[in-house]
């Protein structure tokens, strides 16, 4: 079995990021580190804030893990199911979600 760093990133799906933005950076008090037309993110003493277009559950908490097949793969043997398969979202991250079996989602990261 694998380990986790802990749950370092927390995504926020959002309907207008340009708003949203604002919205973040009024409440952080800082300008976000990452921004671009698909992802704002902010780092806050530790924690990774960041909003993406797009519908679904919001927000989802995102578990950071040296190998995420290899997560996936004991998440899904103790009954969680993929939702969204590993993609390569750039520098050298991938990123995959997981349903539990009440239904709540669960991010995983992993850095290269």
């Amino acid at each position: 079995m694998t380990g986790t760093e802990g749950a370092k990133t927390i995504l926020f799906a959002v309907s207008d990021l340009a708003k949203a933005k604002e919205t973040y950076t009024a409440l952080l008090g800082i300008a976000p580190q990452t921004d671009s037309d698909y992802y704002v993110g902010f780092d806050v003493a530790g924690q990774h804030i960041g909003l993406a277009p797009g519908g679904g559950p919001s927000p989802v908490a995102y578990w950071h893990v040296e190998d995420i097949e290899t997560k996936l793969a004991e998440l899904t043997a103790a009954g969680g199911t993929v939702k969204d398969a590993p993609k390569h979202v750039g520098a050298g991250r991938t990123i995959a979600t997981v349903t539990d079996r009440d239904g709540n989602v669960l991010g995983l990261v992993q850095d290269r």
